[in-house]
């Protein structure tokens, strides 16, 4: 896709997001705002692990920290946003995502040595 068709493209994207943000909720990951459709509940700690406490995030930020963390790492080493946001590879995405429109959807690797600290 290239030129006009591209741009109305976007400039609908854009118009349907607008449209859609009804309360506007921040990713406390990435702090980007998020539709209703692209938001979900992190457990800080996993609940298979008997965590209760829940944070808003984007989608794709739950799939990044899912694709490159195990339970056992969340539960022992990343319990908090903080300590998420220090994984290089989570703070790669983060900044790999600040440029990106927030409507964004986008597929998300499993990484090859999740498990591994």
């Amino acid at each position: 896709m290239r030129g006009r068709i591209k741009k109305k493209k976007i400039a609908d994207q854009e118009q349907h997001y607008q449209e859609h943000v009804q309360t506007e909720y921040l990713c406390q990951l990435c702090l980007r705002p998020t539709t209703k459709a692209q938001r979900d509940k992190h457990h800080l700690i996993p609940k298979s692990r008997g965590g209760v406490e829940t944070v808003i995030l984007h989608k794709l930020c739950q799939q990044q920290i899912h694709a490159l963390l195990t339970e056992t790492q969340l539960e022992r080493h990343y319990s908090t946003i903080e300590a998420l946001r220090s994984h290089p590879e989570i703070a790669k995405f983060i900044q790999w995502l600040c440029n990106k429109p927030p409507y964004l959807r986008a597929s998300i690797r499993s990484s090859r040595d999740k498990g591994f600290l």
